[in-house]
């Protein structure tokens, strides 16, 4: 399971990388106005869902995303080539002024959720209040707990650039909000793009949840509402918290909910059954009338955890759609399925070992870097990657993947050489050398149900123990709900992003930022300051010093870029490879099923 790296609002918090070129696929679809209609897609899932809103730290996963995305309305999305799309069937944004800098966003006329309510400027402004930690005036200490004020609403990302934000302003009968901004923003044209993960939450669900009778009242109580002021916190707000907490943790479900309100949709899918540990399915959301409706009629994800299980099943016909962690065998296993085509090519995603700086352990300096100094990067490398990509190498960045024109210069500059792979025989022994006799003890987190990261467990703990490390196994299957706690110390994941947008980086490199889990402080100034930054060459320069900051300070290493790869089903045309966090789903308004075997 990955964390995703959503960018934008809709509480759009998690964040996105720089747009990536160059990503690669084989094979491709084919899709047209004239293909046929109906029919059902099934796909397989690694992952089961685990809530509704993937905004918040717990819900930020990779299947709840995809949940999100499908039952999501926006102004954008980004294509498989990582190129940014306007939805203007939702509505139209613009930059109305440069200083300060002052944007708009206009709904188009007639739009409705999918129990009827209409969509309005009440939505786009709970949004923005949920995105823009306008009311928070809680003050943390170093674990992140609050110590004074209040914070409302949660969020896997970072409130960068909407926290310099006015209330909005309302207007054309309730169908447009204008932002204006206190200071420049970097990526405003992605911030509040509330189109990549969608219009998600809806104002009048939330007004009831909170004891308010509309939308329309909801966007009234909050205009009343003060700023938050951490010097001078105010007792907590009884019905905002409320709000708040509904949308924090009212989405998280075990079961199909019963409350039709959690369902509710403003995209072109409607989740009209679930069965936990199973399977997913969707059908049309009734009163969608944007220009991405789906031509198939259902959709169905099955969960199959097993590689080779998935495989077997598209084999079968059981699904019609695989997408499962790349290796040698499934390219093989894929490959010889009759009739299916393969794709592949890069993800946006990286696997990562993070030390965490609030252990004891590695709050000396000399540990982290003797620690990282025994990683074998290039063993797992071989081990996981080059079997499915003979020509990747280790990463050496945190923050550019290869295929980026910016990555070369990182790598001359940002002290990755210190940890060199084909140096690990020297590298453990002067990780021996710096410990001088020590044995120190180190806890790793991992999720023991991918076979992945207990490889680079196995392979992290055994090397280690050449220098003198005693690592012990922290492995959970519930690994994503203990990252924030912090009772390990060290971390074994992945992140993966949506492929454009800035925000990435305050929410792993400042302070409070939302997937800053590690609690790495030594990049927080750079980290802000680029979000404030319209000049590339600036934004540039900041980054690299980031990236800097993390090898010299010891954040912890990137180990690979991802591989990506799918099967498709000869009864499907139209999916196209992704290699973000959305998957194949990014475009699936574009799928169709043959008519010949159009009987599922």
């Amino acid at each position: 399971m990955k964390k995703s790296r959503w960018g934008a609002l809709a509480a759009v918090v998690a964040a996105g990388a720089l747009a990536l070129t160059g990503c690669t696929a084989s094979g491709g679809g084919n899709a047209n106005s004239s293909a046929p209609t109906g029919g059902t897609v099934t796909m397989a899932i690694v992952n089961d869902l685990t809530s509704l809103n993937s905004n918040t730290p717990q819900g930020n996963l990779d299947t709840n995303g995809q949940y999100q995305y499908l039952t999501a309305d926006g102004f954008l999305y980004p294509d498989n080539n990582f190129n940014v799309v306007k939805n203007t069937s939702f509505g139209t944004f613009e930059k109305v002024s440069d200083d300060p800098l002052t944007v708009k966003y206009t709904l188009n006329k007639d739009l409705k959720w999918s129990d009827g309510e209409p969509i309005t400027a009440d939505d786009m402004v709970l949004a923005w209040a949920i995105g823009s930690g306008y009311y928070d005036s809680a003050t943390t200490d170093a674990d992140g707990n609050v110590t004074s004020g209040t914070q409302y609403f949660q969020l896997a990302g970072s409130t960068a650039g909407l926290d310099s934000t006015s209330f909005p302003q309302v207007g054309d009968d309730n169908h447009s909000i204008t932002l204006t901004y206190a200071k420049p923003y970097v990526d405003w044209d992605v911030l509040f793009a509330i189109g990549q993960s969608g219009l998600t939450t809806p104002a009048h669900v939330v007004a009831k949840k909170a004891g308010l009778s509309s939308a329309a009242d909801l966007t009234s109580y909050l205009q009343k509402l003060p700023r938050g002021d951490k010097a001078a916190p105010a007792a907590a707000d009884e019905t905002l918290k409320k709000a708040a907490d509904f949308v924090n943790t009212g989405y998280d479900i075990t079961s199909f909910p019963t409350d039709k309100d959690l369902l509710v949709s403003s995209g072109p899918w409607v989740l009209s059954a679930w069965t936990p540990g199973q399977s997913l399915t969707f059908e049309h959301n009734p009163n969608y009338k944007g220009d991405l409706a789906p031509k198939i009629d259902k959709l169905v994800m099955r969960v199959i955890g097993d590689s080779a299980a998935q495989v077997t099943a598209l084999q079968n016909g059981e699904v019609d759609l695989v997408y499962p962690q790349a290796s040698a065998d499934t390219k093989k296993s894929l490959e010889a399925v009759s009739g299916a085509q393969v794709l592949t090519g890069d993800q946006v995603s990286y696997d990562h070992l993070d030390l965490n700086f609030g252990s004891d352990v590695f709050k000396d300096p000399t540990v982290r870097e003797a620690f990282l100094l025994t990683v074998p990067r290039q063993q797992i490398l071989d081990a996981i990657v080059t079997p499915v990509n003979p020509d990747a190498k280790v990463l050496d960045s945190q923050l550019w993947l290869p295929n980026q024109a910016e990555y070369a210069t990182t790598v001359k500059q940002n002290g990755s050489d210190k940890y060199d792979p084909s140096k690990l025989d020297d590298n453990i022994a002067k990780a021996k050398e710096l410990l001088a006799g020590k044995t120190p003890t180190v806890k790793i987190l991992y999720n023991t149900k991918n076979p992945n990261r207990v490889d680079e467990f196995q392979a992290i703990q055994s090397s280690a123990a050449k220098a003198g490390f005693q690592v012990v196994d922290g492995g959970d299957p519930k690994w994503s709900s203990l990252l924030a706690a912090g009772n390990y110390d060290a971390s074994l994941f992945g992140w993966i992003s949506p492929g454009i947008g800035t925000a990435q980086i305050p929410q792993l490199f400042a302070s409070n930022g939302g997937g800053n889990y590690n609690k790495f402080t030594a990049a927080n100034d750079d980290a802000m300051a680029t979000q404030t930054t319209l000049d590339k060459d600036k934004l540039t320069d900041l980054m690299l010093s980031i990236d800097k900051s993390a090898f010299t300070e010891g954040y912890g290493l990137p180990l690979f870029q991802a591989p990506g790869i799918y099967g498709v089903s000869s009864k499907v045309d139209g999916i196209k490879y992704m290699g973000n966090q959305t998957g194949p789903v990014w475009n699936n308004w574009e799928w169709s099923v043959k008519q010949s075997t159009n009987t599922k």
